[in-house]
């Protein structure tokens, strides 16, 4: 019987490959079909994503809030648990970077409040996670159903915090009041100009190192401790996991607690990085395409990385076609979004089956000689 594998760098990144490649072709019949030049389009994103220092800004801005999303999603899934709850678990957490601002900015410096803010978004974010996994672990819900409703309930939650506790009575909108600058994290270009850095003026900040620390944070824990090989193996198999005398309930309540916490994160970037205030609506989002982030990257703090970077250029990307392509509206950059989602999320294993037969046939072939 033959005992011919799959190479490695197949899943890792032949497959994803091609499912982006198909997006982008099928994002540019879309373009053409609307009477305009594809490959024009492609110029302009990738000039807006890469081609000067304050366009690699945003496209790193956007990225941060993709790492933190795919990372939640990715030791969730490894874990074998989907957690659809990313968006909600955003939004809590810069609930709890918003409070700590708020409650300390008048009385403490940036040192201080920093770590606070980290925490507070943590724990935010965990425990806005907590209760989908009590009720997975002890009652038996499906953790997808739940984190899906607990989007819809923290939405609620934000607008009746913002309407009756914490707007501005100085602002019309739903803002808290802004937060003094020793509570704002530190803009990228401005600490590394005086190192003659120049990266342009971009809303890039601190929490773009923070999500490279939990890039490496999780590496460790998934692959290198006790923990994350409890975590693996409820994942690969649970029943061997409870015959391992693993608590497998105990490990889907913290798993799902981290998954929180670092989606929560995204409130660094949003509130206390970029719009300095709490408001409404900032997670904008990304909760949801951490899904397909978490996918194309493998489950890999490398890949979801690499994943992250090319979705903050679309987004960067696509605004620069829409402002240079006035026929290419908004509506389209969403839907070339939508495509690279598509593919390298729903149909993520479309071409899987017949590219790993081909290796296994190609490497069977090679044993026979």
């Amino acid at each position: 019987m033959s005992q011919a594998k799959v190479p490695v760098w197949v899943n890792l990144a032949l497959i994803p490959l091609i499912n982006i490649s198909l997006a982008f072709l099928i994002s540019g019949l879309v373009i053409y079909a609307i009477g305009q030049d594809p490959f024009e389009a492609a110029g302009y994103m990738l000039y807006g994503a890469f081609g000067y220092n304050e366009g690699i800004g945003y496209t790193l801005y956007y990225a941060t809030n993709f790492i933190f999303t795919g990372l939640a999603v990715s030791v969730a899934f490894k874990a074998g648990l989907f957690n659809i709850g990313g968006e909600g678990q955003a939004y809590i957490g810069g609930l709890g970077v918003g409070l700590v601002c708020l409650a300390l900015d008048h009385t403490m410096p940036f040192y201080v409040i920093a770590p606070l803010a980290i925490i507070g978004a943590a724990v935010f974010g965990a425990a806005w996670a907590y209760i989908p996994a009590y009720l997975q672990a002890k009652r038996g819900s499906h953790i997808v159903i739940t984190t899906i409703m607990f989007n819809f309930i923290a939405s609620s939650l934000m607008v009746y915090l913002m309407v009756n506790w914490l707007k501005s009575p100085d602002s019309l909108s739903l803002n808290s009041r802004t937060f003094e600058e020793n509570a704002w994290m530190p803009y990228l270009h401005s600490l590394l100009m005086p190192l003659g850095i120049d990266i342009g003026d971009s809303p890039l900040n601190g929490a773009f190192i923070w999500a490279l620390l939990c890039c490496v944070g999780v590496w460790l824990l998934i692959w290198h401790t006790r923990w994350g090989y409890q975590l693996r193996t409820l994942g690969t198999n649970p029943t061997a996991a409870k015959y391992a005398g693993i608590d497998t309930s105990k490990v889907t309540i913290w798993v799902m607690m981290i998954s929180g916490a670092l989606a929560g994160f995204v409130g660094l970037n949003e509130i206390m990085g970029v719009n300095h205030s709490l408001l409404l609506n900032f997670a904008a989002g990304y909760g949801f395409a951490g899904i397909a982030v978490a996918l194309m990257g493998r489950n890999h703090p490398f890949g979801i990385l690499l994943a992250a970077i090319l979705f903050g250029a679309l987004y960067q990307g696509g605004a620069e076609v829409a402002f240079d392509m006035p026929e290419i509206t908004p509506d389209i950059v969403v839907v070339i979004q939508g495509l690279v989602i598509l593919f390298s999320g729903a149909l993520e294993h479309m071409f899987k089956d017949r590219i790993e037969g081909f290796f296994i046939r190609r490497a069977t072939a090679a044993q026979g000689k």
